[in-house]
């Protein structure tokens, strides 16, 4: 052929591979590096907002998240503790529906549901019931209602095949518009529920989210060994990974399905029922307060792991509190603590991305091709 034919083409600059597992110990050097990383980002940023030092934003993060835990006062630390189990509770619910490939996008509402069953039962049979048998009632009926929201998306997608992420963020708007109606209804025109005590969780030892954290951390063994070890665990696993080969070994995908959402459910009504009977003994729109969302991204980043998960929860826990104390200190906006835990997440999905694949840049080189 002449040269005329000849087609020039350059081969591209920049090469984006699929890298070979990095050790275990490897990839979490690079994740612990990133948030620390990520957490000077954060330094920097606030010190450019506030004008103030990097010993001293540090030291207002952690007096925002630990209150004077090294004067011994230990009063701020249990509300970190607390915040700090809700999203770890809410992410154990997905991190199941994850596994599986079932994006429940829903958690908000189901733990907002299952605060509403919480505060019905404690308003409406209190003083009707005696304490005993009502707050059992408070908590079956929490997790039933947790429960049945979760199933419900399940049973559509396993039998008409829709799209659960839409249809469980729409059911959020249908949870938060139905807490909204029992508000307007019960509270003669306030809109506020004032606090209810009958039918609330036992305090231990004067401190009232001691057993909210104790809770959780149960619910958080339990899940690892529920997800690990044993046999619904695997058949989650296989039905994540294909439908066909579930069905080939002998797995009802969509009864697999269903009990999973139904377990999903069922845990983000534990988390409504930790906070309507167990601290705020009221319920408005934002009890929650958005944690449902922030959890979906807290079981990723743990790798659907529980234990992986309470520390990425203690993190960002960590950071709403401590840049929120900082703009209040400062008197800005406190969008710094949305901005602060935004900073880090997106630096660890980056690094998510550089731990998987290889890239490489090389120059380019002109080759003839026919």
């Amino acid at each position: 052929m002449t040269s005329k034919t000849m087609k020039k083409h350059r081969e591209p600059w920049l090469v984006i591979s699929k890298r070979d597992d990095l050790v275990w110990w490897k990839a979490w050097l690079i994740r612990v590096a990133t948030i620390l990383v990520g957490i000077l980002v954060v330094g920097i940023l606030s010190m450019t907002l506030t004008g103030g030092g990097f010993a001293k934003i540090y030291s207002t993060m952690f007096r925002g998240a630990f209150g004077r835990l090294l004067e011994g006062n230990l009063m701020m630390v249990w509300p970190f503790f607390q915040k700090t189990a809700i999203l770890l509770c809410l992410s154990l619910a997905v991190a199941p529906a994850f596994r599986m490939k079932f994006w429940n996008c829903g958690a908000e509402g189901q733990a907002l549901i299952g605060g509403l069953a919480s505060m019905v039962c404690m308003m409406k049979l209190g003083g009707t019931v005696s304490e005993w048998l009502l707050v059992p009632i408070v908590i079956i009926s929490s997790i039933a209602a947790g429960a049945v929201w979760g199933l419900v998306p399940a049973i559509f997608k396993a039998h008409y095949n829709t799209n659960e992420t839409l249809f469980t963020l729409m059911m959020n708007y249908v949870a938060t518009q139905l807490v909204l109606y029992y508000i307007n209804i019960s509270s003669g025109g306030s809109q506020v529920i004032q606090p209810v005590l009958t039918g609330a969780l036992p305090v231990i030892g004067n401190q009232k989210y001691l057993l909210n954290i104790l809770i959780v951390i149960v619910l958080t063994v339990a899940m690892f060994i529920y997800l690990k070890y044993s046999k619904h665990g695997y058949e989650i696993a296989v039905v994540g990974e294909s439908h066909n080969t579930a069905r080939y070994v002998g797995i009802n995908v969509k009864t697999v399905m269903m009990r999973t959402m139904l377990i999903s459910g069922a845990l983000c009504g534990v988390a409504g029922m930790l906070l309507v009977a167990g601290t705020d003994h009221s319920i408005n729109e934002n009890t929650v307060g958005g944690q449902g969302f922030t959890a979906i991204m807290i079981a990723w980043l743990g790798q659907l792991n529980p234990f992986v998960m309470a520390l990425m929860s203690a993190l960002v826990i960590f950071l709403q509190l401590g840049t929120a104390k900082v703009a209040n200190d400062a008197f800005i906006s406190d969008a710094l603590s949305g901005i602060a835990v935004g900073i880090v997440i997106l630096m660890l999905v980056g690094c998510e991305f550089f731990i998987r694949y290889s890239v490489k840049i090389r120059r380019n080189r002109k080759e003839g091709k026919a």
